[in-house]
């Protein structure tokens, strides 16, 4: 398991740089090798350079690729290396790929009398324009494949890679088997044969699996090598670089990869075919906070969802308790926020803004039947030619806290949480599924819960979480809030977490840890004697533990009925800012804004007036930073505006 690795990669470039039938390029910052079909021999070595102790190929071992492949016709194939002896058109090993599967080949004389064989792993799609990071793991009958770390593909076949595999006058082969036909169209950034070990666990350390790195030629790494002398750079790294100055542009697909310099905040910023990108800026850093906008809303203010309309604009939709007018939306004009459309609603409690495909839609929770006595939340979609959400589903809901979209494997979902029927609080909380050829939302899996508020969605590299915040469940709000993983098509319990009147879960990174943040909105049991102050109590940071694959707890916060968090940057800097309702004499409690202070934890910086704060939101526009806090207590919320030096 200490053998070396043996870059295949590395080894057909000269030392001067790419031989021959190899040009550099870089797309999505990263550099991979394109090969020409020209002159598919100009693209081999022996194996003799790579096994110079030994003419046997490795009985076990993994190969590790990087690579980005376009997009080709169905039925064709390309290979991505193979090993061939010199007076054999048979390729002795040898790795190929088709539209959706991946062929792994090999020769073994002794089991195989003399034919080629081929494991093949189906469901395999690399034909996406995407950088991916493959490891194929062999020994004996079983090949496990992973992609970009997700979990492994295993494949056991009767004939096992063979023991002494001779590799005698044998050359290995770049991107073709000797051929003009089925060479390699895509960028190759890494190709390494690892002997006797599963390079998994190596390769799945890396934040981003898809270009993890364990050998890469140094003409693709990250810095290229300073020239010798003031020679230019003799490949395309990048081309075609066009900078626009003054206000800021519009961004959309005939603008894509141009840059915008913006003189006022000293950034580049990048077109990615719907908006600006920073790639950099004048790191700021937050002074202080100062009011900004005071909204009066149509009644007291449950939820904020802020949002941007691509080509059209940002937008805010306040989920306000009074039925009528309605709850409404707000659009950002000349630096603020300006009334541009009621919604019918009924004591909404919160809005979720999701895309899928080209539609935009919009979903609000209710929490309270209409004037017909029917209880049902509601799905809006956005009309383009009439530049406002109209209705498009009804879906039957109980006492609704808060909507959550999310996308796993291609599939779009919309999970609701289910507060209570009645007074029975222990209910089903449902996640429906998107069918494309109805055009309809669609009962997937259902999930008990406890009188609960929130859903959090979230992924750790391949895998996918879902965590509910539950609250009470008739007798006491000291229950558990429970994360789920999506495995096999449905969502399974991960996880267990006592919680106190959970009101929102929060995840988010600070580098490559993971943190999910509870609020905790009161402590109460009706078989234990009354606490000095239900309100006053911790809410708590947990930290995901990869070795324990749990999250364990990282800190804990003196928090004043606790019902959101928020996190955001700003430069640098990480912050948490919480929504304190209630200290069990007053509305009028200050929130905190905590900021990240390393081995300290998150330590309070600044401290907000608020009234009944029941959420957070952080918002950017061109002008700066800004958070905007909505109040359950009175019909204003307010925007304020993060000051920076």
């Amino acid at each position: 398991t200490d053998l070396r690795p043996l870059d295949i990669l590395s080894e057909a470039v000269p030392p001067g740089g790419p031989a021959r039938g190899m040009q550099v390029f870089q797309v999505q910052g990263v550099r991979g090798f394109q090969l020409s079909a020209s002159r598919p021999r100009a693209l081999g070595f022996p194996a003799s350079r790579l096994f110079i102790h030994c003419d046997r190929f490795p009985e076990e071992f993994s190969i590790i690729v990087t690579l980005r492949a376009l997009r080709r016709p169905a039925k064709r194939n390309e290979y991505i290396f193979t090993l061939m002896a010199e007076e054999s058109p048979s390729v002795l090993v040898g790795l190929r790929y088709a539209p959706d599967k991946l062929h792994f080949l090999f020769w073994s004389q002794e089991r195989a009398g003399g034919w080629q064989t081929r494991v093949t792993f189906p469901n395999v799609s690399l034909s996406d324009n995407q950088w991916h990071t493959l490891v194929l793991a062999v020994s004996g009958q079983s090949f496990s494949l992973t992609v970009d770390c997700s979990i492994p593909k295993d494949v056991v076949v009767e004939t096992p890679f063979p023991a002494s595999l001779s590799v005698r006058r044998a050359s290995f082969y770049l991107g073709n088997r000797r051929r003009r036909k089925g060479v390699f169209t895509g960028l190759l950034r890494q190709l390494v044969l690892l002997p006797g070990a599963d390079a998994t666990p190596r390769i799945c350390q890396a934040v981003n699996f898809k270009v993890a790195m364990l050998s890469v030629p140094t003409v693709l790494q990250d810095v290229p090598a300073k020239p010798v002398s003031n020679e230019v750079l003799k490949y395309p790294y990048e081309t075609d670089m066009k900078v626009t100055l003054g206000a800021r542009p519009r961004c959309s697909k005939q603008e894509k990869a141009q840059f915008w310099f913006n003189a006022s905040r000293r950034g580049l910023y990048l077109c990615n075919g719907s908006t600006w990108v920073s790639m950099l800026e004048v790191q700021h850093r937050l002074n202080y906070v100062e009011e900004y906008q005071n909204l009066v809303t149509n009644s007291e203010t449950m939820g904020i969802e802020v949002f941007t309309i691509p080509k059209v604009g940002l937008f805010a939709a306040v989920a306000n308790r009074i039925m009528a007018p309605g709850s409404a939306i707000y659009r950002w004009t000349d630096g603020k926020f300006v009334h541009y459309q009621n919604i019918p609603t009924y004591q909404a409690q919160s809005w979720k803004y999701f895309t899928i495909g080209k539609k935009i839609f919009l979903a609000v929770a209710n929490f309270e039947q209409n004037e017909k006595g029917q209880e049902f939340s509601v799905i809006y979609k956005w009309s383009r030619r009439k530049a406002k959400f109209i209705m498009y589903q009804r879906i039957t809901t109980h006492s609704a806290r808060d909507w959550e979209a999310f996308v796993i494997e291609g599939e779009a979902f919309l999970a609701v949480v289910n507060h209570r029927e009645g007074n029975n609080h222990n209910i089903d909380s449902v996640i429906y599924r998107w069918n494309p050829r109805t055009g309809l939302f669609e009962t997937n899996q259902t999930i008990p819960t406890s009188g609960a508020y929130d859903w959090e969605f979230f992924t750790i590299g391949p895998y996918s979480f879902l965590a509910v915040a539950n609250t009470f469940n008739g007798t006491s709000t000291k229950i558990y809030s429970h994360i789920y993983i999506w495995l096999s098509g449905s969502f399974q319990l991960f996880q267990s977490i006592l919680t106190f009147g959970a009101a929102d879960w929060e995840v988010f990174h600070i580098g490559d840890r993971v943190f999910l943040a509870v609020a905790n909105s009161h402590s109460y049991d009706s078989g234990m004697p009354a606490p000095s102050n239900f309100y006053a109590i911790n809410s708590s940071i947990y930290e995901l533990n990869i070795t324990a694959q749990m999250f364990v707890k990282f800190q804990d916060l003196l928090t004043y009925s606790a019902l959101d968090w928020e996190f955001f940057s700003v430069g640098d800097d990480s912050f948490l800012v919480v929504a304190n309702s209630f200290d069990g004499f007053t509305f009028s409690v200050n929130s905190i804004i905590y900021r990240w202070q390393g081995y300290e934890g998150f330590v309070a910086a600044h401290h907000l007036p608020t009234v009944g704060c029941r959420d957070w939101e952080a918002f950017h526009t061109a002008e700066g930073s800004y958070l905007f806090y909505s109040s359950a207590r009175e019909p204003l919320s307010k925007v304020l505006r993060l000051k920076t030096t």
